[in-house]
């Protein structure tokens, strides 16, 4: 612990060092403000923790040579010591464990229907739903990308995005199959059925980090389409794009410009290329084992939504709430999201003391 601490320490101090020295750099003075800031909640930690340190070493070498009352009031002092460096410890444990480095990224989040039919597409207009509301109270601007409609009011598959700071860190959770139970509409005998939704989350990209040469896409002009397959528009401005190194396939079609179109699409190209390359890494990194937290495998049954019981149940941590409405309104989410993140958390911080 101690040695990690010391070359935080010496890290904050060569950005003190170099932010003197950069002058009108305006772009490296951001640079290195940003790193200085970011460092700086650990440092003023790091810097509380040896301090404790020492008065635990100077307070043991008191008691060795004190006696009486002074002897007495030196346990006491130690124990108030060690109590804090262990308070101190758990929080520097937390803040070091290596966060995921997309976190912090807006996302893109896929909805298809999987079986199940018509009801199938009408729960991906219920979880369309759930997404925007909960976006909406953690402040996210959610924007629709591309949309297939059924013509009920479903949809055969969804794509939008959501930008926020943290968006990622919280629904990149959603990624998996997600089962309804319910008594569809039009059925007449109020038999329960049950159908399937895949839900997919892509951590946004910046142009840098996936380079796509013009040889490797082929695109596609067309003419937008609603629901029913009539067309809306004269222009040719939905674009498709087809990725043939990945055979990955891009469609979009919601905006008024075939520019905007082709935009969009490259956007949702660029963040599956990016995640393919992530799960590629992890797979590299542990073949004989993943977490089943947030792993965002698209086989993997991850809830299941029972609407006679009201129940909704998240398989990966065996947590189930009864207020399916407040689930489905999104102020219930953050009742999965949050110890979807603490299991996340509890792992990587069991991962980083075995690795110490």
């Amino acid at each position: 612990m101690l040695e990690k601490l010391e070359s935080i320490l010496d890290r904050f101090a060569e950005l003190d060092r170099r932010l003197a020295e950069a002058g009108t750099d305006y772009q490296l003075v951001a640079e290195l403000s940003k790193e200085r800031s970011d460092l700086e909640p650990i440092v003023n930690l790091a810097r509380e923790y040896k301090n404790n340190v020492a008065k635990i070493e100077e307070t043991e070498s008191l008691i060795s040579v004190a006696q009486g009352e002074l002897l007495e009031m030196g346990y006491l002092e130690l124990d108030e010591l060690k109590n804090r460096q262990q308070e101190l410890d758990a929080k520097l444990k937390s803040m070091l464990i290596p966060k995921d480095p997309r976190d912090n990224r807006n996302v893109i989040i896929e909805i298809r229907a999987g079986t199940g039919g018509d009801e199938a597409g009408l729960f991906v207009s219920d979880l369309l739903r759930m997404y925007l509301k909960y976006a909406d109270i953690h402040r996210y601007k959610t924007e629709i990308i591309s949309s297939n409609e059924t013509g009920i009011g479903g949809y055969k598959e969804v794509t939008f995005s959501i930008k926020g700071r943290g968006a990622y860190s919280r629904f990149k959770f959603e990624s998996g199959v997600h089962r309804v139970q319910r008594v569809p509409e039009t059925e007449s005998q109020g038999r329960i059925h049950t159908s399937t939704v895949t839900v997919a989350v892509l951590a946004e990209v910046d142009d840098v980090e996936i380079n796509i040469p013009d040889s490797d896409i082929e695109i596609d002009v067309y003419k937008s389409a609603g629901a029913g397959g009539q067309n809306v528009q004269k222009n040719m401005t939905a674009v498709r794009i087809h990725h043939k190194p990945s055979g990955i396939i891009v469609a979009c079609q919601d905006e008024r410009s075939q520019l905007q179109n082709r935009l969009r699409a490259m956007s949702v190209l660029k963040a599956r290329l990016y995640e393919m390359e992530q799960e590629k890494r992890q797979n590299e990194l542990d073949a004989s084992r993943r977490s089943q937290i947030g792993t965002g495998e698209r086989s993997e049954k991850i809830r299941t939504y029972n609407y006679p019981q009201s129940r909704v149940t998240d398989h990966r941590i065996n947590i189930s709430s009864y207020n399916i409405a407040g689930v489905m309104e999104g102020y219930e989410l953050d009742t999965f999201i949050d110890e979807l993140r603490q299991a996340e958390e509890a792992e990587r911080l069991a991962n980083f003391e075995t690795n110490e």
